[in-house]
Formats: structure tokens, C-alpha cells, sequence
């Protein structure tokens, strides 16, 4: 708990699994970036903004690839071509592609992640790579909705790219309940220059969506993925 808190995440509702913990709902903090020591300092204004972690993609520009289990339907295929195309549609020096076998990003299947969960990242970039993909429920999905279910692999992408959620300080923006903020420190939650300082209600990466609600990228979701790739 003690490391969780030190890298910037926060400790509630934290989670063992294989590898690492789950902290804030859906992202993975891998053993090795436990064990890590990054001495960088939290940059921040305002409340509700876009952020990244101090970990981003390197030896850009480059393209990074991305399968999907053979285990999901052809929903989640048409889904992750969206997320695809989403992303490559904003002429990054980061682009993706998807292949069959052998990705550095896989969509991995699962029946259960715990209660309520729809999906969980790889963890963060590390030595420059993206991390290694991610895992969806369709159980807990439940939907055919195309564009909703790209709006999630779009989300978790943005978290093995290097994203935190734009609520990180207030998770109840999205989510609702008690304020909560997932914590900040030496991992980061660095504002990207550009963004606003007031909430974004419509941002990829807010913590929680509501089902069968698309979220394409936002103007000043744009203006951060452009500012860092």
C-alpha cells in the first residue's frame, strides 16, 4: 500500500491480482513499476483537466500493434477497428494496427474482473513501450453497441499509452458517490498545456461512463493527445 500511495495512486478499493494491483478501477501498476522510483514532481491546475502519468511511448514516431481475441464476437472486432481508427484519425506520430497474432497491445477476454468492472489496463508505458494491452468483460458490457464498446478500448488504451482519467481528482464527477481523489505524486497526473480547468464532461478518459454512451475524443481531448504524440 505504502508503494501504491508513494507512485501517485491511490490505496482505496485497491486490488491484488496476477502481476501487480489494480488501483482505480481499471489500471494495473505492474511489480516492476512498484518496485520503480521515478523522481518527478506532480504538475497541476484546477480540479478536472486532462492528465498523463510521468511514463509515456517512446521512439516515436512508430506504430504500435494490436490484436483481439479470438474469444470475442464480431461487436468487439468492429470495436476495436473504431478505437483503431479514432486514434490514427488525429495524425499522431503514435499510430495502431491491428494484427492477428504476436501484438504489443492484445485485447484480452475475461468473464470476470470483479463487480462492476469492465475492463482493465496492461498497466503504463515502460522503457518506452506501451503497455501490454488490455482486458475486457463482455459479461459485464453487455451491450452490442459498437460505439460504446470502442469508446472503452479506446479508454484503456489511453491508459497503456500513458493517460490518467481527466477526473482523477474528483472520480465522483464521473462516477458519482463521495468525492474521491485517486492521489497524485512522483508517478504524475501532469496537466497537459491546452486544457481546460474546469470539468470536461465528455472525455475519454473520465473514470466511469454510463452504458451505451459513445464518447469520441473532445476538442481538448485532441489538443492532449496531440501535445503528447
Amino acid at each position: 500500500m505504502a508503494q501504491i500511495k508513494a507512485l501517485g495512486f491511490s490505496t482505496q478499493d485497491a486490488k491484488k491480482v496476477d502481476g501487480g494491483y489494480v488501483v482505480e478501477g481499471d489500471m494495473l501498476l505492474t511489480d516492476e513499476l512498484l518496485a520503480s522510483a521515478p523522481g518527478y514532481a506532480t504538475l497541476r491546475i484546477g480540479q478536472d483537466e486532462q492528465y498523463r502519468t510521468t511514463n509515456l511511448v517512446g521512439y516515436l514516431p512508430r506504430t504500435l500493434t494490436v490484436s483481439i481475441s479470438s474469444s470475442f464476437n464480431s461487436y468487439y472486432v468492429s470495436a476495436i477497428d473504431e478505437a483503431i481508427r479514432r486514434y490514427n484519425a488525429e495524425g499522431l506520430r503514435l499510430n495502431f494496427r491491428r494484427v492477428s497474432s504476436g501484438a504489443q497491445m492484445p485485447v484480452k477476454y475475461s468473464s470476470d474482473l470483479g463487480p462492476g468492472v469492465l475492463g482493465q489496463s496492461g498497466g503504463f508505458p515502460s522503457g518506452g513501450n506501451p503497455a501490454p494491452g488490455f482486458t475486457l468483460v463482455p459479461n459485464v458490457i453487455n451491450s452490442t453497441n459498437v460505439n460504446y464498446i470502442a469508446t472503452i478500448m479506446a479508454h484503456e488504451m489511453g491508459h497503456c499509452i500513458g493517460m490518467r482519467h481527466t477526473d482523477y481528482y474528483n472520480r465522483a464527477y464521473s462516477c458519482g458517490g463521495s468525492y474521491s481523489n485517486e492521489g497524485a505524486s512522483s508517478v504524475g497526473a501532469i496537466l497537459i498545456p491546452g486544457t481546460p480547468s474546469s470539468a470536461e464532461p465528455s472525455s475519454w478518459m473520465l473514470a466511469c461512463v454510463g452504458n451505451g454512451v459513445n464518447r469520441p475524443f473532445t476538442t481538448n481531448d485532441r489538443t492532449a493527445l496531440n501535445y503528447i504524440y
